[in-house]
């Protein structure tokens, strides 16, 4: 009978039910639990099977380059990070506001590390989020336009309540690198969250983007609203395996 129902629970994919009700028939807890007790048990444990299983298919699809959570970041190392601004942004409230997040600062103090933390940290709360590298993405968007699926790959990022574009401004745009920004953005903008990490200071990101009238409009929606983090300081790289 055990063996038979047990069988049955897997059918039904239920199986953090199935492992916890194993495991308590082979320590004999069953015997120790009233019917409600039992039952709660195994619905308790199918609920945070099923949570756990979602998050690690959320952290799948974001595809993040660099493994990172808020839990190993480092507060002590004396690079302009303010804990409690990084605690509050962890609550994910940004991201039900629709507001952005702009990480500067030079080459080695941990941009793609915090970034990927606050993405990490999305992710467990229930948010679809998508990791892509700028350059590598403005390449594959170009690509896009040669094999017929740009419009598929701009509908996949549009979807995610969280886009983390990671070095944005290593080389100025063209023009069909600057219209793709600028599709991304008229589609996120009031509709979904962006971090965006980049070695130059937030005011010289106009020039990169180049075109006056399509860089202000970019900026406007990048900008507004947004929550600055400005890192300074020597590069972590020295003393420490922190990327970015």
């Amino acid at each position: 009978m055990t063996e038979e129902t047990l069988e049955k629970i897997r059918k039904l994919r239920l199986l953090g039910m199935a492992r916890a009700y194993k495991t308590s028939l082979e320590n004999d807890r069953t015997l120790q639990l009233s019917a409600d007790e039992l039952i709660n048990m195994l619905v308790e444990a199918e609920w945070d099977d099923r949570a756990n299983r979602n998050i690690q298919r959320r952290l799948r699809n974001a595809r993040f380059r660099y493994t990172s959570s808020i839990e190993n970041i480092d507060f002590e190392v004396d690079r302009n990070l303010d804990k409690n601004q990084m605690m509050r942004l962890a609550e994910g409230t940004f991201i039900k506001k629709q507001e952005n997040i702009l990480i500067t600062g030079s080459t080695g103090l941990g941009k793609s590390h915090l970034a990927t933390a606050l993405g990490n940290q999305a992710c467990v709360l229930g948010y679809k989020v998508y990791y892509a590298n700028v350059s590598k993405l403005f390449s594959k968007l170009k690509m896009g336009k040669a094999d017929g699926s740009y419009i598929r790959e701009l509908a996949k990022i549009d979807r995610q309540d969280l886009l983390i574009l990671d070095d944005f401004g290593l080389l100025p745009l063209d023009n069909q690198n600057r219209s793709a920004l600028m599709e991304i953005m008229e589609d996120r903008h009031k509709k979904g969250s962006m971090i965006i990490t980049s070695q130059l200071p937030v005011n010289l990101w106009h020039d990169v983007i180049g075109e006056k009238t399509i860089a202000d409009a970019i900026m406007d929606r990048i900008v507004h609203d947004a929550h600055r983090v400005e890192l300074r300081g020597e590069s972590l790289r020295k003393t420490r395996n922190i990327t970015k």
